[in-house]
């Protein structure tokens, strides 16, 4: 093959590939979120109303905050915080308690502790000490018994034999 009939080959393969890179990323780019434009009275009303957006869960997306999540739940409960906030002056337990009422202790990112939830707060640490309890009991099971028995003069010569005659 000559110089050229690679080049042009080589050329067009990379302009193909390169017009089906351009075309992936056309189609499966991001769509732009809307981004929600909230009025407050002052900074502390701004401050509480982000905070709580962070702490809350979305119900739909279950590992996103509703300030993180673009479901359409999500910008309902931005809004339900909002308007909490701005004509109820609600504080954090009122919204909170709100929210729980409604969507259970899956809301919150740190469920509180009641008895619904404690084996959610100390299984995990029930779950360790059992675990340790059995390790402890499997080593000591298969752990060689000690034997404070003295060698015999055949035993003492047959090391000495091994060891070279070495005290």
């Amino acid at each position: 093959m000559s110089f050229l009939t690679r080049f042009f080959m080589t050329r067009s393969a990379l302009i193909r590939t390169l017009a089906a890179i351009a075309v992936v990323f056309m189609f499966s780019s991001a769509q732009a979120a809307v981004i929600d434009n909230y009025k407050f009275e002052d900074t502390a009303q701004q401050d509480q109303f982000f905070r709580l957006n962070n702490e809350l869960r979305c119900p739909q997306c279950q590992n996103q905050s509703i300030a993180d999540s673009n479901a359409p739940i999500a910008q309902d409960l931005r809004r339900e915080v909002h308007r909490m906030i701005v004509e109820e002056e609600a504080d954090d337990d009122t919204i909170i308690q709100f929210m729980l009422d409604r969507y259970g202790d899956f809301v919150l990112y740190k469920p509180r502790i009641s008895g619904k939830t404690a084996a959610l707060w100390f299984g995990p640490v029930v779950l360790l000490l059992i675990g340790l309890f059995v390790l402890f009991g499997l080593v000591r099971k298969h752990r060689p018994e000690s034997s404070n028995e003295t060698l015999d003069e055949e035993d003492k010569a047959e090391l000495d034999k091994i060891l070279g005659g070495k005290d």
